[in-house]
């Protein structure tokens, strides 16, 4: 019996996590956002790596649009050899008070959390992630943000429990 209430006693402490991370602070989002200021086109300039965009070699973006209840979603991208790629889903508002949380989907019934966690004030910029820290994204208006802007962005990720080392910068052409 003794055995096994300590073979049961270090499964669990291996299963517990080592360290502290991100993942133990909740994922804080800006205070609010004017949906209507934050719709229209975005330029993706760095990600963590995901399966899903695996293909996208460069020219990513995002368009929004408001639709009923809604938010319409395309995804688009040049792949290596050229292509297009393109992905449409919707979003769902989950936070009304701040509109700063979203559920994404591309396959129904399957829904990503879409998080906005940094925005310029001018809407120049927004940074998206989700409460994993999995995901993570930094988008802008424009195909390129002024050096200065971008450091202050990354300077900012540590402090939200991302690890500014595993973005990979987004080709804009």
């Amino acid at each position: 019996m003794m055995k096994c209430w300590i073979a049961v006693t270090s499964l669990i402490l291996l299963a517990l996590p080592c360290g502290s991370s991100g993942e133990d602070t909740p994922l804080q989002t800006v205070a609010h956002v004017d949906l209507d200021r934050y719709i229209g086109k975005w330029y993706e300039l760095a990600r963590y790596p995901n399966r899903f965009e695996r293909e996208c070699d460069r020219n990513v973006t995002a368009d929004y649009a408001k639709r009923a209840s809604e938010i319409e979603v395309v995804n688009s991208c040049l792949t290596a050899d050229g292509k297009v790629k393109r992905s449409e889903g919707h979003a769902k508002i989950q936070d009304e008070a701040s509109n700063a949380k979203l559920a994404v989907t591309f396959f129904w019934p399957f829904y990503g959390k879409y998080w906005v966690i940094d925005l310029g004030q001018n809407y120049e910029f927004a940074v998206v992630g989700e409460p994993s820290r999995k995901y993570l994204w930094i988008l802008s208006r424009t195909s390129s943000l002024p050096d200065d802007k971008y450091a202050d962005i990354i300077g900012r990720l540590a402090a939200k429990g991302y690890d500014p080392s595993k973005l990979v910068k987004t080709k804009q052409q």
